[in-house]
């Protein structure tokens, strides 16, 4: 009797392990890392930025360590060296997202997808074709935080900070943005049409093919613009920040009819991980916030 007792005692407990293990599942591929939720209310699919990984992600975005786990699934990816998305990597892409939705049993309802930096663009593009192909997967929100969707004000204003010359980390990025985009999409002054196919958004020519699809969805965007901070190290002005370019584009689908688009300019949120303060991080946006527009 008592040994049989015992025997299931040690059973309950092996399955109270086993479902630990269950609700609290993480599975680490090449491309991703996937935190499946217990009861899961929405899934975050995250971009990294352009030289970033999913460690940098896990590292930088402090507001993960806050989300409700017990309610959101969040699917880290490893792409990046990416400004915008070709034709063939958005097709790439979507059968990629479908692919790991279905071999981990993740359901594709409540899907949202964002990015830091150039991760918003390609958030921001490939949640546009799922939505436009009628994909399995329809993104019912998407996120940028300080991305730089429009690529000719990109190129143009890379050209200004090399006048400039006055902080060595954009002197430093400024050829090789330039470099990136000539050799990718050539002079936007002699190849504007390529411009507007890439970009998100192209203030220029009010070009919206490449968001028209996002007004029926949430949209949410995050800047800090830190004026000051950008005067004395950086010597800009409001218009040639990414924060300028993401108004643009909120406005924008506010003119095509969205009545679900939000865009926040925040202040005194741009730490990085190792205390630094910087405006251009992925910790302008916090955990309680970003709860809500998911589950709303």
């Amino acid at each position: 009797m008592i040994k049989n007792f015992l025997l299931l005692i040690f059973v309950l407990f092996g399955l109270n392990i086993n479902a630990q293990k269950i609700k609290n599942r993480e599975v680490r591929e090449k491309n991703y890392e996937l935190r499946i939720a217990d009861q899961q209310r929405a899934v975050l699919v995250l971009f990294p930025c352009f030289g970033c990984d999913i460690e940098h992600t896990k590292r930088e975005a402090k507001f993960l360590d806050s989300l409700d786990r017990d309610f959101i699934s969040v699917l880290f990816l490893n792409f990046n060296q990416k400004l915008f998305l070709k034709e063939s990597e958005k097709i790439e892409y979507a059968g990629f997202l479908n692919s790991v939705f279905e071999s981990n049993g993740i359901d594709k309802n409540e899907v949202h997808i964002g990015g830091f930096s150039s991760g918003g663009n390609l958030a921001i593009l490939l949640s546009n074709y799922l939505l436009e192909t009628k994909n399995a997967i329809q993104p019912k929100g998407v996120f940028a935080i300080d991305s730089p969707v429009d690529l000719e004000k990109l190129y143009h204003d890379a050209e200004k900070d090399l006048r400039k010359n006055s902080d060595p980390e954009a002197v430093e990025e400024a050829p090789f943005l330039i470099k990136f985009l000539d050799d990718n999409l050539g002079n936007p002054k002699k190849n504007i049409n390529k411009y507007k196919i890439y970009s998100p958004y192209l203030i220029s020519q009010n070009f919206t093919e490449n968001i028209k699809y996002l007004k029926d969805i949430k949209t949410l965007f995050y800047c800090e613009p830190d004026l000051d901070f950008q005067r004395n190290r950086k010597k800009r002005k409001y218009e040639d920040l990414n924060a300028y370019q993401l108004e643009k584009l909120h406005e924008a689908l506010g003119n095509l009819g969205s009545n679900h688009t939000e865009f926040y300019m925040t202040n005194g949120r741009g730490i990085r991980a190792n205390g630094d303060k910087n405006p251009h991080s992925w910790s302008l946006i916090k955990a309680r916030e970003l709860f809500l527009w998911l589950i709303n």
